[in-house]
């Protein structure tokens, strides 16, 4: 059987129509299709360790922990078991702070410590605490707020207050609705 050369030319004709048609239906389709997740975008969890927030020249705080689970890029995280946190104002440590759970954004440098939350001054002569479950750092205006009610705690009695916010930028303390006892000695 021989094939005739007007033949020939139709099947090579309706190869071609069909090579197009499946090279156009192959580039309108090109990436409808959920790519790999890459390996660089894996979280990482950290067990006993350190987690830094810092600026290139300035640090504004750090935690000692017993868990942390980040993001790939590490830009945010949650941290478990917070001992020795530090909270610093000019470059100094200000204030330290435990906390159950600790949500950070390694960008802004913001933080949230809820659960169980003490903060204290470090080398306060009052020796004042703060006891509360809600601690939110904003590090862009330098606001740590206690938006919850907190407990004060002093050598002289506890005080309830509602809400409590120090700015670091004007050295002020801004306080809610006080309620308790407390001892106030007169100093010569």
């Amino acid at each position: 059987m021989k094939i005739s050369k007007r033949t020939w030319k139709r099947i090579v004709i309706v190869l071609t129509v069909a090579l197009g048609i499946y090279l156009t239906i192959g580039v309108l389709l090109a990436g409808r299709g959920l790519p790999p997740v890459p390996p660089s975008v894996v979280p990482v969890d950290l067990h006993g360790g350190q987690v830094l927030g810092h600026r290139i020249t300035t640090r504004s705080w750090a935690f000692d922990y017993g868990r942390a689970h980040l993001s790939a890029d590490g830009s945010s995280g949650d941290i478990d078991d917070v001992k020795n946190g530090v909270v610093f104002r000019g470059g100094k440590p200000y204030l330290s702070i435990s906390a159950e759970h600790v949500s950070i954004n390694t960008d802004s440098l913001d933080f949230t410590a809820v659960g169980k939350v003490h903060v204290e001054r470090i080398d306060d002569p009052g020796h004042r605490s703060f006891d509360t479950d809600l601690v939110t750092w904003t590090n862009a205006t330098k606001l740590l707020t206690l938006s919850h009610p907190s407990y004060v705690h002093t050598a002289g009695g506890t005080l309830r207050i509602d809400k409590i916010v120090v700015d670091f930028n004007t050295d002020e303390i801004h306080l809610g609705k006080i309620g308790g006892k407390i001892e106030v000695k007169h100093v010569k």
